[in-house]
């Protein structure tokens, strides 16, 4: 069953329970991620940044989009991380039924800006591209300067859009040094929710994209996204929060984070970890060549980590709560 993120958050909302959101990069792992969480019965967000997606394709995307069509299970293809609003219109014309567009680098007006612009296209299921022929009759001016025609989301209906607030951190060696992490204000976050129109947010509380060195434990700040939320639902406003960066932290804070009013929660690197070490394990039988010989073991490790993800954010069994 393909939806789009409101579909499938609205859900998990009224039940207390997380979506998990993981990043795939082959479509071995697609394959994987599907068959763990129809195994599961779990609603599932298939995930893939645009690094990703230019190393798997984007024709990619057709095949993914009739898996998950014919599933039992709830899924959303969703764009993680689109830099520009170029990225996510690419997006919406291969066929993702929800994009992100993180601007949360920018200043607060132009983050607003740009999240807005991109409202406007997914929420029409439509994509702007790039016109350079001035006899074309569906060109038009918009605001940037810059002129664009249009053709129809492959979704062909209402894609959602997720944007960022705050800095999420990172665990690179290279990057993490003298970084300073920028927390999610409650009054911003309504604000940018009413300027924008957007349908999930990404909110700062205190997680990192990769995994944690040795010795560093996180901890989130689950105060202050109670505070998000009730900030939110005071304003009469309807938006689900995201927690990106949710591989490698301690079970019981995301559970509660889960419990607490987070909706999706990306996993990336605890399941690419798994994948990658069985496959360096496998390697040593240096005979091997043949990716059916190589990978199916890769797989299982991969599901290992993501059917507990499912457990531990509620999801198991919660696509019976889908019509």
């Amino acid at each position: 069953m393909l939806v789009n993120m409101n579909e499938l958050l609205s859900v998990a909302d009224e039940g207390h329970f997380a979506v998990p959101a993981f990043n795939i990069s082959s479509y071995a792992m697609f394959n994987g991620i599907m068959d763990i969480s129809e195994r599961k019965s779990a609603p599932v967000i298939i995930e893939i940044h645009p690094n990703e997606l230019k190393h798997i394709g984007s024709d990619a995307i057709a095949g993914m989009v009739r898996r998950a069509g014919s599933s039992t299970v709830p899924v959303v293809i969703h764009l993680d991380h689109g830099s520009s609003f170029a990225d996510v219109m690419a997006a919406i014309r291969a066929g993702f039924t929800s994009v992100m567009i993180d601007a949360s680098a920018l200043p607060f007006e132009e983050n607003v800006a740009l999240a807005k612009k991109v409202v406007e296209a997914a929420h029409a299921a439509i994509s702007y591209t790039a016109c350079y022929d001035d006899d074309d009759p569906r060109r038009a001016e918009v605001p940037d300067g810059d002129e664009w025609h249009y053709v129809p989301s492959a979704f062909n209906r209402y894609v959602s859009v997720e944007a960022e607030l705050g800095s999420i951190g990172v665990t690179d060696a290279d990057k993490a040094f003298g970084q300073v992490i920028h927390y999610t204000r409650p009054d911003e976050a309504v604000k940018f929710i009413k300027a924008t129109g957007i349908d999930t947010l990404a909110i700062a509380i205190g997680t990192c994209h990769g995994l944690y060195p040795e010795g560093y434990a996180p901890e989130l700040k689950l105060d202050l996204l109670r505070e998000i939320r009730a900030a939110i639902a005071d304003a009469g406003l309807t938006c689900y929060l995201v927690l990106h960066g949710g591989s490698n932290n301690p079970d019981g804070e995301i559970a509660e984070a889960a419990r607490s009013g987070i909706g999706k929660i990306n996993i990336s690197s605890d399941i690419k970890a798994a994948y990658y070490t069985k496959m360096r394990e496998v390697l040593a039988d240096k005979g091997l060549r043949e990716p059916n010989e190589i990978e199916p073991f890769c797989i299982v490790a991969l599901q290992e980590v993501a059917a507990q993800k499912i457990d531990l954010f509620g999801a198991a069994g919660a696509a019976k709560r889908y019509v």
